[in-house]
């Protein structure tokens, strides 16, 4: 493969990550504020996605239950990715569609939060999570790119909704992976104050 071809990707997703910095900081400081709000009140953060996205939500879940950069104590969240039993049930007997939100309906209370991963923001049954989240009376952090689909619509002034101002799958899914380790980070500097190398 040609080297300016490879060096191409590093430099646009560069690039996004600079122009995208200043546009999405102040959402993604009103992210960290709600889940650590959330958690510090004992609820809990439920993570979706699909494909790429199943993958960064179950990172998020993974850096809060371990730990992202420092040694703490284990922090509620939990991936509606990961169980296939479920997913396959519902599937089958209901929709694909119903995957994550009758998981929502099953292990969601009221002040929990719904971290909902879409690089569209079209996925059906990402939307069918955040509707049943609202329902419930959670809140919704919402990743998205392009315009932000069907799920920007769906959000209400309490959420929050992180639109990565990009067209190209690949480049929506890096910038959301630097978002998910900004948040975890955030959440961390809340809980224990200062930088990890202080």
């Amino acid at each position: 493969m040609n080297n300016q071809r490879i060096l191409s990707h590093f430099h646009e997703s560069a690039e996004l990550k600079i122009q995208a910095a200043t546009v999405l900081a102040p959402a993604i400081a009103q992210a960290i504020e709600l889940m650590f709000a959330a958690l510090s009140n004992g609820n809990k953060i439920l993570a979706c996605g699909n494909g790429g996205s199943a993958a960064d939500c179950q990172h998020f879940a993974a850096e809060l239950v371990g730990r992202f950069e420092r040694e703490r104590f284990p922090l509620p969240a939990l991936a509606l990715t990961t169980d296939t039993s479920i997913m396959t049930a519902v599937a089958n007997d209901y929709s694909y569609r119903e995957i994550f939100s009758k998981q929502v309906q099953a292990f969601g209370q009221a002040g929990d939060i719904l971290l909902a991963i879409s690089t569209s923001g079209n996925s059906g049954n990402v939307m069918a999570a955040v509707e049943a989240a609202l329902e419930r009376e959670m809140r919704v952090v919402a990743l998205t790119g392009k315009d932000g689909g069907a799920i920007g619509k769906l959000l209400t002034d309490a959420d929050v909704h992180i639109c990565v101002p990009a067209e190209r799958t690949a480049r929506i899914q890096e910038v959301h992976l630097t978002t998910i380790h900004c948040i975890c980070d955030g959440i961390d500097v809340a809980l224990f104050g200062g930088d990890v190398n202080d």
